[in-house]
């Protein structure tokens, strides 16, 4: 009798110690950290992800940006944005200058923010998707 007891608390000890074990994980992962302090003029997170991936391939063709950034509203016309191939919307914007164009689209115009919203596009790759967008409305 006492080797059955035995055996029985044992396998029962073995059993309740790999439950511990996996609750010891779960809780691990609810109570991990959200974020990370990041100090100014570092580079920290998504951010630096961001950075690395891009200077590692290089700086995106206009259509890339365009589909990543600029799709969204120019080819719905969400907030008054001109659609993307629409001439006649176009036209007037374009006889404006590439230069006014530009600045728009790195500095904002009406309820477009600056570079469309993202912020960690290098103005080149803005100033390669509005080129981009220009080619497809003329």
């Amino acid at each position: 009798m006492k080797r059955v007891l035995a055996v029985v608390l044992l396998g029962l000890g073995i059993t309740a110690g790999s439950v511990m074990a996996s609750v010891e994980d779960e809780i691990r992962a609810r109570i991990q950290p959200v974020g990370e302090v990041c100090l100014q003029g570092e580079q920290c997170g998504e951010a630096a992800a961001a950075t690395e991936t891009a200077s590692s391939s290089g700086a995106r063709s206009g259509s890339e940006v365009y589909d990543a950034v600029c799709m969204a509203c120019h080819t719905t016309g969400a907030a008054g944005a001109p659609v993307i191939g629409d001439a006649g919307a176009w036209a007037p914007r374009i006889d404006q200058g590439m230069e006014t164009l530009m600045n728009h689209a790195l500095n904002g115009f009406n309820a477009m923010p600056a570079k469309g919203g993202c912020a960690s596009c290098p103005d080149e790759e803005i100033e390669a998707a509005v080129e981009h967008i220009v080619a497809e409305s003329k």
